[in-house]
C-alpha cells in the first residue's frame, strides 16, 4: 500500500484529497433526506389522522340525524276456536211501575230488594177527585135508569090505548122515541161508571209479574202523575225478574258466521275469579250494525238463586272455531291517518307504513287480522311525523307479558 508522500510522488501535479472532506456532502444529503421523510411522514400523519377524525365526525353527525325508534315483533296467536267478547247482564223481564191516575201516595209496600210475586199490592194512592167523579156517575145513571123506567112504562101504556084508538099514532111514536133516548142515555151513564171504576181501581199499584223491587222513586204525600197531561209521567218502582238473565254481546262482523244460535257460552265475572257460568245464545239480530260493525246477539242464563246480579258486566267465551291465525300488538303501534288505520314497519332500515286490519280490542294490546308477516319489526310509539322510506334506527322492543 502507497502512503500519502508516495501518492503525491506518483500523480505528481493532483492534489491530494482527505477522506473525511469527501464524504461530509454525501452524509448532509442523506440526512436531509431523512428529515425530509421524518417531515412528510408527521404531516401524512397529521392530515390522516384528521380526515379520520372528520370521517368518524361525519358518521356521527349523520347516525345523529336518523331517529331511534323501537320495534316490536307481532306475537302470533293459532287458529282460534274462542273469543272473549264483553256482555252486558241484563233481567229476562224488566218494567218501571207507573201510575194510572191522577193523586198523591198515601202507602207503599214494599222497598228496594224485596222480592214480590205477581199481583202483589204494591202501593195505593189517593184521588178524592176521581172518587167523586165515580159518585157523580153513579148518580147520573140512577137518574137515567128512572126515566128509563118512566119511559118504559109510557111506551107500553101508549101502545095499549092505540089499540083502542084512545091516542093517537103520533103519541105513540113520542112515547116509543122517549123510552130509546133514555135507553141510550142508560148506557152511556153505564160506561161513565165503567171508566170511573177503572180509574179508581188504579188507586192501588200491583205487581205485574214475580221480581224483585229495584228502585222506588216516590213517597207517602208525593204528587202522582199519570201523564195524561203534558207533565211527566211518575214511575213508581221498578221491577226486573232475575231468574232468567239476558247477555247481550256485539260480536266482531269477522266471527259472525261463526254464531249459532243453540251453541253455548261461558260467563266470567269479576266478582266470581273462579266461576263459569253457562249460557245458550237464543237468539241474533241477523244483522250487521253499520256504525260498530258487529252482530248484536242474546245469550239466556239461568239464575235460579239469584247469584247474579242484573247490570253486571261479564266476559263472554265463545267457541267460534277460525281458519286463521291472527297476530297482537301493542295498541301504541296503531297509526290513524285519513287513509286508514296503519303500523310502520321497518324493512332494511326504512320505514313502510303498511295498512292493516284490526280485529279484537284486548285493552293494551289488539289483534291484527291481516297486513302483517310475523317477522316484521313494528314501531312502538311512532311520531305523527313518520313517512315511507324515512330511514331509523332499531332499538328492539318485547310484547308486554313476554320474558325479558
Amino acid at each position: 500500500m502507497l502512503t500519502q508522500t508516495e501518492d503525491r510522488q506518483i500523480d505528481g501535479q493532483r492534489a491530494p484529497v482527505k477522506p473525511d472532506v469527501a464524504e461530509r456532502p454525501y452524509k448532509r444529503w442523506v440526512g436531509l433526506g431523512i428529515a425530509l421523510i421524518a417531515v412528510a411522514a408527521l404531516l401524512i400523519s397529521g392530515i390522516w389522522s384528521r380526515v379520520r377524525a372528520r370521517a368518524a365526525l361525519d358518521t356521527e353527525t349523520a347516525q345523529a340525524a336518523v331517529p331511534a325508534v323501537s320495534v316490536v315483533a307481532p306475537k302470533q296467536t293459532a287458529p282460534a276456536d274462542q273469543i272473549i267478547l264483553p256482555g252486558n247482564v241484563q233481567p229476562y223481564i224488566s218494567s218501571p211501575i207507573y201510575a194510572r191516575t191522577n193523586g198523591y201516595l198515601k202507602k207503599w209496600y214494599f222497598d228496594i230488594g224485596a222480592r214480590v210475586k205477581k199481583g202483589e199490592l204494591l202501593a195505593v194512592i189517593e184521588t178524592p177527585e176521581v172518587d167523586q167523579q165515580l159518585e157523580q156517575a153513579r148518580s147520573n145513571l140512577l137518574t137515567a135508569q128512572a126515566n128509563l123506567e118512566l119511559a118504559s112504562i109510557t111506551k107500553t101504556r101508549y101502545q095499549g090505548l092505540l089499540e083502542s084508538n084512545a091516542v093517537s099514532q103520533q103519541d105513540v111514536d113520542n112515547a116509543v122515541g122517549t123510552y130509546n133516548a133514555n135507553k141510550a142515555i142508560v148506557e152511556a151513564d153505564k160506561a161513565a161508571v165503567q171508566q170511573y171504576s177503572a180509574l179508581v181501581s188504579f188507586e192501588k199499584v200491583y205487581a205485574p209479574f214475580d221480581g224483585v223491587i229495584t228502585a222506588r222513586n216516590t213517597d207517602l204525600g208525593d204528587l202522582i202523575n199519570s201523564g195524561s197531561t203534558s207533565n211527566v209521567k211518575t214511575d213508581l218502582f221498578h221491577i226486573a225478574q232475575p231468574g232468567k238473565l239476558r247477555v247481550y254481546v256485539n260480536v266482531p262482523e269477522e266471527y259472525s258466521r261463526g254464531i249459532k244460535v243453540g251453541m253455548t257460552a261461558d260467563l266470567s265475572l269479576a266478582e266470581f275469579p273462579d266461576r263459569k257460568f253457562q249460557g245458550k245464545v237464543v237468539r241474533t239480530a241477523d244483522d250487521i250494525n253499520l256504525t260498530t260493525r258487529t252482530l248484536l246477539i242474546e245469550i239466556d242464563v239461568d239464575n235460579p238463586t239469584g247469584t247474579l246480579l242484573t247490570g253486571s258486566y261479564a266476559e263472554v267465551h265463545l267457541a267460534i272455531p277460525t281458519s286463521n291465525s291472527t297476530f297482537l300488538l301493542p295498541v301504541n303501534t296503531l297509526l290513524f291517518r285519513t287513509e286508514g288505520l296503519r303500523v310502520g314497519v321497518v324493512r332494511n332500515g326504512k320505514v313502510v307504513l303498511t295498512p292493516v286490519t284490526p280485529g279484537h280490542d284486548f285493552g293494551d294490546q289488539i289483534e291484527i287480522v291481516s297486513g302483517l308477516k310475523l317477522d316484521d319489526q313494528v314501531i312502538i310509539n311512532p311520531p305523527d311525523s313518520i313517512v315511507s322510506g324515512q330511514e331509523v334506527q332499531i332499538v328492539q322492543a318485547t310484547l308486554p307479558g313476554d320474558p325479558k
